[in-house]
């Protein structure tokens, strides 16, 4: 396998919370692709920066342009470098044109495009490693969407053994008896483009420890209910939800155009109440 030189071609910005490192860049009907290192894992293809080429599991929310362009030319690139064939989690309504798009394009490029492609429907879980595992969730968007959850697995004592001692505990193990259960923690959750029904569909929007999130719209004047009918979230949409955040860092971003993602941040620190305010950090 091949070293992966840095080629600067698409912006990345970074930032580390606890221990994991989300990385990526979004920006509405632009681009929008999303990494965890740690974790080995991406979201979306909107563009593939030259250095991610390495990284071979990907979970796509959607069919748009925006989030999906960058497909062939990662799997030509994977091809060149000869890493082997990716995985690539889409919703499972598009599985048939994401493989038209894949062959048209093998059919123009005399060149191999090879994935694996997995097609998700809401409540479908994916094993990433022994100690991680991704669940699909559904969103609202116009076209077929699914925002997802990366879990890690955790053990917790039954409830019928909490405060016996050590020994006993141990006695219980060696006998054969299962003393724990699995708890598993969602670190991170991943929307994808969505209307507040993706928000609300899933507890574990709320509580993974890191949530990325699209807010494209901001401004009193645009209006919530044309936003939600073309699949987006607007800062209200935040603002009503506020205490229902539990999550320990809020990730924001696919910032319309027409807008700067500083406007965004001045809007929240002027409306947010201090307990969302200060958890959000604005993707710019």
């Amino acid at each position: 396998m091949a070293d992966t030189p840095k080629i600067d071609n698409l912006p990345v910005r970074a930032h580390r919370h606890g221990q994991l490192t989300v990385e990526g860049w979004s920006r509405a009907g632009i681009q929008t692709y999303w990494r965890i290192p740690e974790l080995k894992v991406g979201f979306d293809l909107g563009g593939i920066p030259w250095e991610w080429t390495p990284t071979g599991t990907w979970f796509v929310s959607h069919g748009h342009l925006d989030h999906l362009t960058a497909l062939p030319a990662f799997l030509a690139r994977r091809w060149m470098m000869k890493y082997p064939p990716p995985t690539i989690h889409v919703p499972a309504e598009i599985v048939g044109g994401v493989r038209q798009l894949l062959a048209a394009w093998e059919a123009l490029d005399r060149g191999k495009l090879d994935c694996t492609l997995v097609g998700l429907a809401a409540g479908d879980r994916v094993e990433l490693s022994k100690d991680h595992f991704v669940t699909a969730f559904p969103t609202a968007h116009p076209v077929p969407s699914r925002g997802y959850v990366v879990w890690e697995r955790r053990q917790k004592l039954r409830d019928e053994f909490a405060g016996l001692p050590g020994p006993r505990l141990k006695e219980l193990r060696e006998a054969g008896t299962e003393v724990t259960v699995e708890a598993p923690v969602p670190l991170v959750c991943y929307t994808g483009d969505t209307g507040p029904a993706g928000l609300d569909a899933d507890p574990a929007v709320y509580a993974a420890r890191i949530l990325i999130a699209e807010l494209s719209f901001s401004r009193p004047e645009h209006s919530r209910d044309r936003i939600h009918a073309f699949g987006h979230l607007h800062l209200d949409d935040f603002l009503d939800r506020a205490d229902r955040f539990e999550n320990e860092l809020v990730i924001v971003g696919h910032v319309t155009s027409r807008d700067e993602p500083a406007d965004l941040r001045r809007l929240i620190d002027d409306r947010a109440p201090p307990r969302l305010r200060e958890r959000i950090v604005v993707w710019e």
